[in-house]
């Protein structure tokens, strides 16, 4: 009995000891299998994307900070003068007054924003100054204005003479009838992901062409527009902005994520209540166009638009600056 027992005692010692180098190994190909993190990357809005991800790489490749290069991108279109629905250059409203529109976010849930703002190049710099040196989130009209020049902000002319003829004839008819893609309107998005993990996003546009004097769209609205939550991911939008605000788009990508879905099926997911709600108010589909781009903590992107025609750019240690056409569901 003794012999046997013992014979017993050693085989069970013998049986442990496997099962707990078995559930290391275990252990180890979870880790092997599970997918790492890919940083930094940044993605952006339509095809000037690709110019705006080049310089924000410069930043995010040298361990720079994700609201430093969301900033530093965005600019590269907002100064551009061919680029007819940022910033200079930007199609005028039905007045004939360039009126430009932005909002920043970081890592920590600081925001700032500035709306309806005139006679400024770079109205992103605005909304993080709004955001880093006042108590307020938003400034709009001749107060954001005046805010700018106080900082510093040089004032110019941002009408530029494509642009004004454009406007004067568009004013033989005054036929106001957003197109569906870049054509007449549109923003540039762009979220990061750093190296140290953090993300920031920024969105900056003129907004639509021959738009009512002071109408504001989704892109200086935090949470429609623009939403970064640190411990999720972040989202940014783009094309028709009133449809956006409705349901509060770019939070609504971020929290889906929250939830498991990946970013593209976040965008999916609010794409389709974008069109439940424009059925419900009867607003005909083929007069809209949205589209959605987010990243997750882990570096993974997505995207996805309404109608067919709108792409983004994605740079970051896999893919280096691609233009990339989103799905649709039309």
């Amino acid at each position: 009995m003794n012999i046997n027992r013992r014979k017993f005692l050693k085989l069970s010692a013998l049986t442990a000891s496997l099962f707990a180098v078995n559930k290391n190994k275990a252990a180890e190909i979870i880790t092997i299998n599970s997918k790492k993190t890919i940083k930094p990357i940044v993605i952006s809005t339509w095809r000037f994307g690709l110019e705006a991800n080049a310089e924000a790489w410069k930043i995010l490749s040298t361990q720079g900070r994700a609201l430093d290069a969301v900033e530093a991108g965005v600019k590269i279109p907002e100064a551009d003068p061919k680029e007819r629905s940022v910033g200079y250059g930007g199609r005028p409203d039905r007045d004939g007054r360039v009126t430009l529109d932005a909002c920043i976010m970081d890592d920590f849930s600081n925001i700032g924003s500035v709306a309806c703002l005139e006679h400024i190049v770079h109205p992103i710099s605005v909304a993080r100054a709004v955001m880093e040196k006042t108590p307020h989130v938003m400034l709009v009209g001749d107060g954001a204005l005046d805010f700018a020049l106080s900082q510093g902000f040089k004032k110019e002319n941002l009408l530029i003479k494509e642009s004004e003829d454009e406007w004067k004839e568009w004013l033989k008819k005054s036929e106001y009838k957003p197109k569906v893609n870049i054509e007449n309107h549109d923003t540039i998005g762009m979220v990061a992901l750093d190296m140290n993990g953090n993300l920031s996003g920024a969105c900056t546009t003129s907004g639509m062409a021959f738009k009512m004097h002071g109408r504001v769209g989704d892109s200086p609205i935090i949470g429609a527009g623009l939403f970064v939550d640190n411990e999720v991911g972040a989202a940014t939008a783009t094309g028709h902005g009133e449809e956006v605000i409705r349901i509060a788009g770019c939070h609504t990508v971020v929290e889906l994520m929250r939830q498991g879905l990946s970013p593209e099926e976040s965008c999916k997911k609010a794409v389709e209540r974008i069109i439940l709600s424009a059925k419900n108010r009867n607003k005909p589909l083929s007069e809209i166009q949205i589209g959605f781009i987010a990243i997750n903590k882990k570096g993974e992107h997505g995207a996805y638009c309404l109608q067919k025609g709108f792409n983004y750019a994605v740079y970051s240690p896999e893919i280096n600056n691609q233009l990339i056409d989103a799905k649709s569901l039309l």
